[in-house]
């Protein structure tokens, strides 16, 4: 598998590896099937994270390593969680987070992030951009949290955590991730709409989540 780590194309004068490349082609198609409200995102995103890591390694850049980390484990536990709800009576239905679980997502993305920031900024060899590394790892764990609830806020979780990663990216010479995060941000915009519509659905009294075609 060394391949992976090795250089695919050079274009524009970037060089993009092939895990970087087929890592994030793989979170494109999570993402759609997160849009889709598919119980397959969770498989892609999770393949997606493996991929990342292995593009991520020597890139001394934590926060990107530590988002994939958090992509494989919450992918693992949504990936149950959606397949349960799809079989069981009490099935996860997309919605709108209540205030105080809004308010408990934000108040533990903002603590969190200071937390690891101030982990960074006390041994600065773990990563050059201490709170951009911390909120790019806090707020992809919130993200795929909310995902895993079938909260509509998930998509504007990915939104904030994109508007940080994609510089980072770039500024890291990970070019192909900052292009696909850019990407990124109009398939988010295309599931929110698809995700707030289907709120306003009528629903069963055993309200799943539906199986069709995410981060």
């Amino acid at each position: 598998m060394n391949w992976l780590s090795g250089e695919a194309f050079t274009v524009f004068g970037e060089h993009v590896k092939w895990a970087d490349m087929i890592g994030n082609l793989l979170g494109l198609l999570g993402l759609a099937l997160g849009w889709r409200r598919s119980v397959w995102s969770w498989p892609v995103q999770l393949l997606s994270g493996a991929v990342l890591i292995t593009a991520y390694l020597n890139g001394h850049v934590p926060g990107l390593i530590g988002k994939q980390l958090i992509v494989v484990a919450t992918a693992a536990w949504g990936w149950t969680r959606w397949r349960r709800g799809r079989r069981g009576a009490d099935g996860i239905a997309v919605r709108f987070a209540s205030w105080p679980e809004r308010a408990a997502l934000v108040v533990g993305t903002a603590l969190g992030t200071s937390a690891l920031a101030w982990l960074f900024l006390a041994n600065p060899s773990l990563s050059w951009s201490p709170w951009s590394d911390a909120y790019i790892f806090v707020g992809t764990l919130a993200a795929m949290v909310a995902q895993a609830r079938g909260w509509v806020e998930f998509w504007f979780a990915w939104i904030a955590v994109d508007v940080v990663g994609v510089p980072l990216a770039f500024n890291s010479g990970y070019s192909f991730s900052g292009l696909t995060y850019s990407i990124y941000f109009v398939l988010v915009l295309l599931g929110l709409r698809s995700w707030w519509l289907s709120t306003r659905e009528p629903r069963p009294t055993s309200a799943t989540v539906p199986q069709g075609a995410t981060a």
